[in-house]
């Protein structure tokens, strides 16, 4: 029988994704699929229950008319550049370079998803950053979309570059230059690459997003706003430099 809304239980399939986080097997994907976005959320915030307070949360949208998505980061899987993440929990190394903006005051929209002018106004500074794309999930090429949602969006970690002194008004994405090297060999080069193209409407989204799900967006919190090089994935030991044109310089070691 197709599993329900009604039937689904969010916290019997956290506990298994995060044991899989502290090491233990990873979930079959088939037997970590919810019925729908809103029971994707629920594994989410049952998840995060086991892991630690909310350090950012990353956004990001297929194209620049598609519903976004969205997922908590811990902070205990912030990192600053120059950080060596080593051991088991770093078994794929799917990198995406990335911009992320932090907030400097709460932003907690009342009635529907803030304008620009009110998201750029919560923004204290932009900032290079490279997600580490992990999975807790068997067989994760064949997961769908939805099981992926409910492990975090295949978060393993954030790594941040230096505050940039990009004016957060002159943030976008459809003209953002972005590169990436694995051990000084350039594997991507782009320019616009982000498919979600508006960084405001994703910004906006989130905002009503999280205020809607009881987890507002607060003042010192990171949020990272999609691809842009594609995910590529970094050989074990390898040195990791990113540069966001404009923005800065991020890196990372395995």
């Amino acid at each position: 029988m197709p599993m329900t809304a009604a039937t689904f239980d969010p916290a019997d399939l956290a506990r298994r994704l995060l044991a899989a986080h502290k090491g233990a097997a990873a979930v079959p994907h088939a037997d970590a699929l919810p019925p729908d976005t809103g029971c994707a959320y629920a594994v989410q915030d049952a998840t995060l229950a086991g892991l630690g307070p909310v350090g950012g949360w990353k956004v990001g949208a297929k194209g620049p008319e598609s519903l976004p998505t969205c997922a908590p980061m811990p902070a205990s899987g912030l990192f600053a550049s120059g950080a060596r993440l080593l051991g088991p929990p770093w078994r794929m190394r799917g990198i995406e370079v990335e911009v992320a903006v932090r907030l400097r005051k709460d932003l907690v929209p009342r009635s529907g998803e803030p304008d620009a002018d009110m998201v750029r106004d919560a923004i204290d500074a932009v900032l290079p950053v490279m997600e580490v794309v992990e999975t807790r999930l068997a067989n994760w090429r064949d997961s769908a979309p939805l099981a992926q949602l409910a492990d975090l969006g295949t978060h393993g970690g954030l790594v941040v570059g230096e505050p940039s002194t990009m004016k957060p008004s002159d943030l976008d994405l459809r003209t953002l230059q972005a590169y990436l090297a694995f051990d000084g060999q350039p594997v991507a080069s782009t320019r616009g690459a982000n498919p979600a193209a508006e960084v405001w409407r994703l910004l906006g989204w989130l905002a009503w997003h999280c205020a809607q799900r009881g987890l507002p967006l607060r003042a010192g919190q990171v949020v990272t706003t999609g691809s842009c090089t594609g995910l590529l994935f970094a050989p074990e030991g390898s040195h990791v430099q990113a540069q966001l044109e404009g923005v800065g310089l991020v890196e990372l070691y395995f």
